[in-house]
């Protein structure tokens, strides 16, 4: 047997302060790599867990200049879809806007929006010429199911248009002076070009910072797995505009995870692939070897995830990040440091080791923008946070994948089998209502602006240098937090 070596994670150390230059936190710039393509000016990527990441949370995190990950535990149809709500919520030019018929029905329009997340829609005919505009506001009152698109709508005479040419400043302009929420832009035939919408050009102002597309769009990205029709699930995303491939595995460094990695390679032409999860140099040296664009590190670190206990397999993950750090950084391929921060300063910590972001999961469940509804729990607000492995999780999955009709004709005791099999890598636990994600964002940008100004860093490249840190004992780990008080 080799010597065991010695296993590191953020309560064992501490960063050494050092001489300082900088005077003010706004003096560090948090600006860094998703993956080779993708640049983020904040480091945090909201985890592809299917309590923290859909639609709303991507949204959120993009505007703040972060980027979040649609888990996969959806239908391929339904991931698109969560893909594109992102595409569409944002975008100076929105290039394919929500069309509808003139002889679309009420009743068969509100769900249709509801649907796709929009709450107006272009009324085009079959060669896509522009006849008005209808809003959810147009049928608040509606109680004629059956009325058509045309007799709700605001005729194409009476709408406020412009050429697919137009500038923002142009748009701007047109909006302060006609008071209109939607611009529809036409080409020169009078068919739709794309669509403005004021709020748009607002966010323009409001989130300067925005992880955007070249076409001004939110970046938003999905994960997959390595089995089943995962290949076409990946071809659907790209079609739908997805910006980034996150191959989602507990450990993808094994023959059947690698070969995966090598399919997805020669299909995400257009989009960045990031392989994981991996805790080793060897994992991270494979990856990149194999043209990963990003490599995710972290096995068992979550606070929902009880991998190391059940299986007993893991790395402590500060010594996982510096060992794949040494070959993710020799390749110029950024490192995604998934998992295992309890308190904000363990974001600088996992930034200092080599990371160029960080993959948060439990900081983001039961914020608003998280899946799920608000419970209601002995007088307090609580959200439902689970494991991807964690038993419900798994045992959803298999249930979900077998239609009624086959569950009738399968036997009862062959799906009892599966529901048995089921051995738990994870766990099911209520998390504390917390508000906005954007409230949370900000903490912990705070705090990764303040570590990085005590090691006189005022990038995350000159932090990778200048990073010294120092192991601690037990009583290191007591001085560290609140003692010898009682907490108001």
């Amino acid at each position: 047997m080799k010597p065991i070596p010695l296993g590191l994670t953020y309560d064992d150390v501490l960063l050494v302060p050092q001489k300082s230059q900088i005077t003010s936190r706004t003096m560090v710039d948090t600006g860094t790599k998703l993956s080779r393509n993708i640049t983020l000016a904040i480091p945090f990527v909201s985890s592809n867990v299917d309590t923290v990441t859909e639609s709303a949370m991507a949204i959120s995190m993009a505007k703040l200049g972060g980027i979040g990950v649609i888990h996969r535990f959806m239908t391929i149809e339904r991931q698109i879809e969560e893909v594109m709500r992102v595409k569409r919520s944002e975008g100076f030019i929105m290039g394919n806007p929500f069309t509808l018929y003139p002889n679309q029905a009420v009743g068969e329009v509100r769900p249709l929006m509801k649907q796709h997340g929009v709450s107006s829609a272009v009324i085009v005919d079959k060669k896509n010429k522009v006849l008005g505009l209808v809003s959810e506001r147009d049928m608040w009152f509606l109680t004629d199911e059956t009325k058509r698109m045309k007799d709700v709508m605001t005729p194409a005479e009476k709408l406020i248009t412009a050429s697919i040419n137009v500038t923002l400043k142009e748009a701007r302009s047109i909006f302060r002076q006609h008071k209109v929420e939607k611009l529809p832009l036409l080409h020169k035939d009078r068919t739709l070009g794309g669509l403005i919408t004021s709020r748009t050009v607002l966010n323009e102002d409001i989130y300067p910072k925005a992880t955007k597309d070249g076409k001004g769009r939110l970046r938003v990205g999905a994960a997959v797995g390595v089995v089943g029709d995962y290949l076409d699930r990946v071809k659907g995303l790209i079609k739908a505009g997805v910006d980034f491939i996150v191959v989602d595995i507990a450990h993808v460094h094994s023959d059947h995870g690698l070969s995966a990695i090598k399919k997805l390679r020669r299909i995400c032409q257009t989009v960045d692939l990031i392989g994981g999860n991996i805790a080793t140099g060897e994992g991270a040296k494979e990856l990149v070897r194999l043209g990963c664009d990003g490599v995710k590190v972290g096995i068992g670190p979550g606070g929902i995830c009880i991998t190391r206990i059940v299986a007993g397999v893991g790395v402590p993950q500060l010594s996982a990040i510096i060992d794949c750090a040494t070959y993710a950084h020799k390749g110029n391929v950024p490192l995604i440091a998934d998992g295992g921060t309890n308190y904000p300063g363990d974001m600088t910590k996992a930034l200092a080791a080599g990371a160029s972001n960080v993959m948060i999961t439990g900081w983001l469940a039961g914020t608003d923008e998280s899946p799920g509804s608000i419970i209601l729990r002995k007088g307090q607000k609580y959200k439902v946070h689970r494991g991807a492995a964690s038993f419900s999780a798994v045992a959803s999955r298999i249930l979900s994948g077998v239609s009624g009709q086959v569950r009738k004709e399968l036997a009862e005791s062959e799906l009892n089998r599966e529901l048995e099999e089921i051995v738990p890598e994870g766990v099911e636990s209520f998390v504390p209502y917390k508000g906005p994600a954007k409230d949370v964002v900000h903490q912990l940008v705070g705090a990764v602006k303040s570590g990085m100004s005590y090691c006189n860093a005022k990038t995350i490249g000159e932090l990778w240098k200048n990073a010294q840190f120092m192991q601690i004992t037990s009583a290191g780990i007591r001085e560290s937090t609140q003692h010898n008080v009682e907490e108001m």
